[in-house]
Parts: structure tokens; sequence; C-alpha cells
């Protein structure tokens, strides 16, 4: 038998195997039950409004917090990981392998409520303050490595012209290789947008007043009171908004990849 046979046989072996699958799915589960749980239109009428202009907004609010000030703590880590002062190189890699190697919630839980029982300090914000401090921390930690990979691929070339220029240190890191090292790094950059909007749903952890609370919090919410209580629908409709945002970033992303990658 031709190889271009057997290949053809395995795959029409591949579909069928699906396509009695699916059909067994379809058969075995009790979808009326499902819709009913999950997809109650009286429920979404009720509350999508609720989910769009609280929900959607503070969760774009709260990732946008995050990621200017992760953005503006990682480009500051990865210059100090870059200095040739070692107790600068020692703290920035001592801070970035920590809050790398922790997770997000436990950095959130302790400054909302490990640091004000220690101290009795509460972040600006309350709660919620305390809670984007801790993604911050982390989101930094993180772009701290992305950024000094992008800085670090920037050709040495630049900055030896640069100063052969006569331009100092400062200038030449900040008006050359840094804008060259954020071309590079928007593609991982948009990715850990994503990643954070994804992120601020552990925000409902730490507990929300109603006008804070985020998509997750608000399903949560409506599924043990209002009109979603006893239903899952509103963690189907708090599903659809968070898929409204992360799918086009992620189109966003995949396009500027392929774009860098022509451009090399």
């Amino acid at each position: 038998m031709k190889r271009s046979t057997k290949r053809r046989l395995t795959h029409g072996a591949l579909y069928v195997v699906l396509a009695l699958l699916v059909l067994w799915a379809w058969i075995a589960v009790d979808w009326p039950a499902v819709a009913n749980s999950f997809l109650r239109v009286d429920v979404i009428r009720e509350v999508w409004w609720d989910f769009l202009v609280i929900g959607a907004v503070n969760t774009i609010k709260y990732t946008a917090i995050a990621f200017a000030g992760g953005l503006v703590l990682g480009v500051l880590l990865a210059l100090m990981k870059m200095s040739p002062v070692g107790i600068y190189r020692w703290l920035a890699t001592s801070f970035i392998e920590f809050f790398r190697g922790l997770p997000a919630l436990i950095v959130m839980l302790a400054f909302a409520f490990g640091v004000p029982i220690a101290t009795g300090w509460l972040p600006p914000g309350g709660t919620v303050g305390a809670g984007l401090l801790g993604l911050t921390l982390v989101a930094g930690a993180y772009m701290a490595e992305t950024l000094r990979a992008g800085i670090q691929a920037v050709p040495k070339g630049q900055a030896e012209a640069a100063r052969s220029l006569g331009m100092n240190p400062f200038w030449t890191m900040s008006t050359v290789i840094l804008p060259q090292a954020f071309r590079i790094v928007i593609p991982p950059l948009t990715n850990e947008f994503v990643l954070l909007i994804k992120d601020t749903a552990l925000l409902f952890v730490i507990g929300l007043m109603v006008s804070q609370r985020e998509l997750t919090t608000m399903a949560q919410a409506g599924m043990s009171s209002g009109p979603g209580a006893g239903t899952a629908t509103t963690l189907t409709l708090a599903a659809f908004f968070y898929l409204a945002i992360t799918l086009p970033l992620t189109r966003v992303v995949a396009w500027l990849e392929a774009r860098q990658a022509r451009s090399r």
C-alpha cells in the first residue's frame, strides 16, 4: 500500500472517531438541562448591562492599571539587572525571582490582608488597591525579563554609534536603545496584557463592593443571588465578555509576531 493511501486511511479513521465522539456527546448530554442552567435568556436580559458597564469596564480598568505599573517597574528592574553595579543586579534578580516564583493570588492576599494585619498599613484604594499592587508586582517581575531580553536584542552597534556622537549613557538608553527594545517586545508585552485581563479574576477572593466588581466577581455573585441565583448563566455571560476582550487581542499578538517574522 502506498504511503499516501495509508495517510488518507489514517486521516479518515481519525475523522470517523471524532464524529463518533461528537455523536456520543450529543446523545449523552441533557441539552435542555444545560440550556436551563447556562443559557437562561431571561437572566441574560436582566443582567447583561451591569456586566458591560460595571464588570467589563472594571476588568479593563484594573488591567490597564496593573499593566502600566508593571511596565514601569519592569523597565526599572531590567535596567537594574543589567547595571554594572553588583548590588543593583542582586536586588533586581532577587525581586524578579521572588515574585515570579509566587502565585499571583498569594501576593494579592498578602497585600490585602497580611500586610495590614502585620503593619496596620493598607495600600491606597483599599482592598482593590492592595490586590492591584500585588498584581502589579508580579506583572513587573515577568515584564522585566521580557524587556531585558528586548534590550539585549538591540545590536550593540546602536549604542556605540550613539556614544560616538557624544550621547551620554542615559540618553543613549532612553532615546536609542529602549525605543528599539520596545518594538521588539511588543508581541510578548501584548500577550502579558491578555494574561493580566484573566488574572484580574483573582480579585474576587479579596472582596469587592458592587461598584468595584470585575467580571468574575459579578458572575460569582450572580450565581448566588439575584435573577441568576441557582444557575450558571452569569458565568456564561462573564466568559462571553472575557472572550470578547481577549480574542481580538490574541489576534493582534499573532499579527504582530507574523509581521516581525517577515521583517526579519
